[in-house]
């Protein structure tokens, strides 16, 4: 027994003193990685190299590796936006190793993300933009696309208005289609965006919290976004959301608060110039409908509206895995009265790393809910046209507000051809509308023991919503007395599935200077709306109308297979290509399936050997690409348009049969043979750096040329049960160039002077848009308010997509428009429809855009331009408003009148006016978005973790431009019922712990 005590004795000495070994045979390195300004960088990668070992820093800066052997090591510093620094140190026991980053304006080595993958950006063989959110705009941003209006060649992004929330149009390159959509692709964290509208919400991005966004990726050209195949032809949004890190929790507390008012009004009649003008023109009759009143009707309609946005997130790992938690609060006034939107937003990333960082997983959760009150809108037209001579109130039975009244005592009622007053219209009123959205996915990323550079990736997700709200207006009301009132319920859901799966094997093989990498994969996407259909009521309760269908399903599903390979040749020779096939279920089943391939080539000239040691060019990248995509989306490409199918009519067309009635179904015009629209996209590009990265940009040029457009065209009486058909037909191409500039003038430890420009020229064209050859062939693309069937715009042959289509406006001796005097264009002698002809249209031939940011200490100022040249508005109010016969009716009420009325004396009275091209008005434009001052505090106190930063920002602040309308810049090119973009004032606080 003895010999056994003194052998465990033994053991236990022989186990303390290898461990004593051990340990002296190992050590730890800490330290801290910092900016250039000696502020912390929290988050900032650290990497043991020629290891898996590393750590993120914490909210300090911190970061320590324990565990390593003793000897030399090289550490590698890592951030966004900033150079990679690597550092050797010989490791005895516990080492510190301080980092201090400068930032890396070309940012040639920064990952970026791209199709299902990543990349280097100085690898990538396509035209692709990243922003991060170190340049987004700032201020009151309650739309993500907001982020990076301007920001991008190439990217024309319009907001729809001033109203919170509204969504804008987003066009990359111009957009390719007609009628079917020409949206990008938006895909958030690898969760694509079906594109459907979500009911009751303000827009489908205005459920998205910016605070949450971390970057947006741009992919522009065929080579970028032919991975992603049909749903790719008008390019890909790629955003990624904020992530957690490594290491200690790190609170971040913003919250901005903003005042907004109305920048500009239109320009309108006062209550004595419509005096001035009755009295001098009108009849007896007219004179005596004058009030005495001095109402400003925009005023009365318009408010300074407040506005709150917070965000709370912390971020850091538990037990070793990243995460980050964060919730958003919105409360926002509209300069409209009565407009409101509320929104809570709230997210959640995990990323836990198993098996030897083996198997990565990503899980991420978003979820909204969503309040708003929506005024009338069209008390913005009444405000514009109503008789300023009259009160906002008056004693009658209509809630007590002034009305035209046909009639008299109990018997009169609303005069049915005057406008309603429009303080009524938005207070007699209460419609809201409520939104609830949850999308997320979980992607694994699992790297194969036996083969590490062999990655297996599955990607599941969803996207759900729910969108419900009510209108009521009450009895009293005139907007609504011909049926004593109304009520109506809305209520609709929306459900997208997707699952992905691919693989991908990177492998770079040193003897040949080469690297391969190859992707293959799947994808099935499921998508579907339900819209539920009610009663609708009068105010006094009985039924009003009854929906034939309790409710309507739209669906649709795409199956997907894609591949794409990479080989990188002397770290200078690129070649890529990509191939997609797509089945969707909008197409018959001989034409379900199509194929967009791509190719692309770059050439790193800066890697030659007569340019790798230049101390002037720092980068020098051609790049040349191909690629196909196809389009199958848009408002009028239905889920089921190639199969026959019939419609119920109202409950209010029954027919009787006996004593019982009947709805009637009714054929619906289809196309069996509907296939995808196509686009092929040629682009070349050239992106440039010189003095070390401070000055770099690129240059690109592209065509593009879509076939088989879905467009939706006049078709022969009797030949299918419509006489518009949506179908396969017509042609168009997009020719364009754009540039970018970013220059680092000043870059000190104290001061800091960035700038950064961006232009773009672009022209599309229709080339086709029959069957068979017909240069004369047109179809109409939108119409004016005003008038009957006066449509302004239209798609034609050789013409630009919804080009304006007018008469040629004669003038008099001394410059004034002569009214319903046209020019004989043809030389019949005949002043009809042949003698129209297209002049101008909405889309711009120019855009710019210019940021730059100067930081001198902890100071930092800010400001973001935009210009646009060549697009034309055509002015709907002037033309509808600015008449003699609107003010001097002669339906038995007085309205106001545009001031443009002065120039050009126009009665109205034969309605002529609303073709004549002296209403097509240069709308070019340059615009201030953004001019902002921040200060940031630093600590609190050296004892503190406590980190603040103070700011302040003006939005909208000025607009240069001939155009003498409301706002110049206009998506749909016609200046009528325009929601006003207000000016905003933000102070905003970020506070971290």
């Amino acid at each position: 027994m003895k010999v056994f005590y003194l052998l465990k004795q033994g053991l236990l000495v022989l186990l303390v003193f290898s461990a004593l070994i051990v340990k002296a045979q190992t050590g730890s390195i800490s330290g801290k990685v910092l900016d250039e300004t000696g502020l912390p960088l929290p988050g900032a990668s650290v990497v043991v190299k020629g290891t898996t070992r590393s750590t993120s820093t914490d909210g300090e800066g911190n970061f320590k590796i324990a565990g390593l052997p003793n000897g030399s090591v090289t550490l590698s510093a890592s951030f966004i936006g900033y150079q990679t620094l690597d550092k050797a140190v010989s490791l005895n026991g516990n080492t510190t190793l301080n980092f201090q980053l400068v930032p890396d304006a070309q940012k040639l080595n920064e990952v970026v993300v791209i199709g299902y993958g990543t990349a280097e950006k100085k690898n990538l063989t396509g035209s692709i933009t990243t922003v991060s959110s170190k340049d987004f705009q700032k201020g009151t941003i309650t739309t993500p696309e907001q982020l990076i209006q301007g920001k991008v060649a190439g990217v024309n992004i319009i907001s729809g208005g001033g109203a919170p929330g509204a969504g804008g149009q987003i066009r990359i390159r111009g957009g390719a289609s007609l009628n079917a959509s020409n949206d990008p692709l938006i895909v958030v964290d690898g969760v694509p965006f079906s594109g459907n509208s979500i009911g009751n919400a303000p827009s489908p991005l205005s459920l998205i919290n910016p605070n949450d966004i971390e970057t947006f990726t741009v992919l522009k050209d065929a080579n970028a976004t032919a991975i992603y195949g049909s749903r790719a032809s008008n390019g890909v949004i790629l955003i990624t959301t904020k992530k957690g890190a490594s290491g200690a929790p790190v609170i971040n507390f913003s919250t901005n608060n903003s005042i907004a008012t109305v920048a500009k009004k239109v320009d309108v009649f006062s209550a004595d110039e419509v005096r001035a003008y009755v009295n001098a023109n009108g009849t007896a009759a007219q004179r005596a409908l004058l009030g005495t009143a001095h109402t400003d009707w925009q005023d009365e309609i318009y408010q300074n509206a407040f506005s709150t946005d917070n965000t709370l997130s912390i971020a850091g790992s538990f037990k070793g895995v990243p995460y980050r938690v964060s919730a958003g609060y919105l409360d926002q006034d509209g300069v409209l009265i009565t407009a409101k939107l509320k929104r809570a937003t709230g997210g959640l990333t995990l990323s836990p790393r198993l098996f030897k960082d083996h198997l990565k997983i990503d899980l991420s959760l978003k979820g909204t809910l969503s309040n708003s009150q929506y005024p009338d809108d069209a008390a913005i037209q009444n405000a514009i046209q109503f008789d300023p001579t009259q009160p906002v109130y008056a004693d009658n039975k209509f809630g007590g507000y002034f009305e035209w009244i046909s009639g008299t005592g109990a018997a009169g009622v609303p005069n049915p051809n005057a406008p309603r007053n429009p303080v009524a219209l938005i207070r007699q009123q209460n419609n809201v509308g409520n939104a609830e959205r949850s999308f997320g996915n979980a992607r694994f990323d699992y790297s194969f023991h036996f083969l590490p550079e062999l990655h297996a990736n599955l990607n599941l997700g969803y996207d759900i919503s729910k969108g419900y709200g009510s209108k009521s207006i009450p009895v009293y009301a005139a907007q609504r007395a011909s049926t004593n009132g109304y009520y109506e319920r809305r209520l609709n859901n929306g459900s997208d599935k997707f699952s992905e799966f691919y693989l991908n094997y990177a492998k770079t093989v040193e003897s040949i200077k080469s690297r391969f990498d190859v992707t293959a994969g799947y994808g099935y996407y499921d998508n579907s709306t339900t819209d539920f259909y009610f009663n609708t009521y009068r105010g006094t309760g009985e039924i009003l109308t009854t929906p034939v269908f309790p409710n309507a399903v739209e669906r649709q599903k795409l199956l997907s297979y894609y591949g794409r390979f990479v080989y990188t040749l002397a770290d200078k020779y690129i070649l890529s290509g990509t191939m997609r096939a797509d089945a969707s279920s909008r197409f018959s089943e001989q034409n379900r399936w199509g194929y967009f391939p791509s190719a692309g080539f770059t050439w790193r000239i800066i890697g030659e050997n007569f340019l790798k040691d230049s101390k002037v060019v720092s980068d020098l990248k051609l790049r040349l690409s191909y690629g196909e995509t196809g389009n199958k989306d848009g408002s009028t490409i239905g889920n089921y348009n190639y199969i026959s199918r019939y419609y119920a009519n109202t409950n209010q067309g029954q027919y009787q049969v006996g004593n019982s009635f009947y709805n009637y179904y009714s054929p619906a015009g289809y196309d069996p043979d509907m296939k995808w629209e196509t686009t092929t996209t040629y682009n070349a590009g050239l992106d440039y750096g010189f003095l070390k990265g401070r000055l770099y940009g690129s240059l690109d040029v592209y065509y593009k040329k879509t076939k088989d457009l879905l467009s939706t065209i006049n078709i022969p009486v009797g030949t299918n049960f419509s006489n518009l058909l949506t179908t396969n037909v017509g042609n168009m191409e997009v020719k364009g160039a754009e540039a970018s500039l970013n220059f680092v003038a000043i870059q000190k430890d104290e001061v800091t002077w960035e700038f950064g420009v961006n232009a773009a020229y672009n022209k599309r064209k229709i080339t086709n848009l029959t069957l068979n050859p017909d240069p004369g062939s047109k179809v109409g693309a939108g119409d004016i308010t005003g008038g009957t069937g006066n449509t302004l715009k239209w798609n034609a042959v050789n013409q630009i997509p919804s080009a304006f289509f007018v008469y040629k406006q004669v003038y008099n001796a001394n410059g004034v428009p002569l009214e319903g005097i046209y020019e004989d264009l043809n030389g019949d002698g005949v002043i009809n429809t042949n003698d129209q002809y297209f002049y101008k249209s909405p889309d711009p031939n120019f855009t710019f855009g210019f940021n730059t940011s100067f930081t001198y200490k902890k100071w930092t100022a800010t400001t973001v331009l935009r210009a646009s040249i060549g697009n034309y508005v055509y002015d709907n109010i002037s033309s509808n408003f600015g008449i003699r016969n609107n003010i001097l009716s002669t339906q038995g009420i007085l309205n106001n009148a545009g001031v443009d009325l002065y120039n050009t004396n126009f009665s109205g009275s034969s309605g002529t006016q609303y073709l004549s091209d002296y209403f097509i008005k240069n709308a070019s434009f340059l615009k201030m978005d953004n001019v902002g001052l921040s200060y940031n505090v630093g600590k609190l106190s050296k004892n503190s973790n406590t980190s603040m930063r103070i700011s302040a920002n003006v939005q909208n602040v000025f607009i240069v431009s001939d155009y003498k309308g409301l706002d110049p810049e206009l998506s749909s090119g016609i200046d009528f019922n325009l929601y006003p973009r207000p000016r905003t004032y933000t102070l905003g606080l970020n506070v971290g712990f």
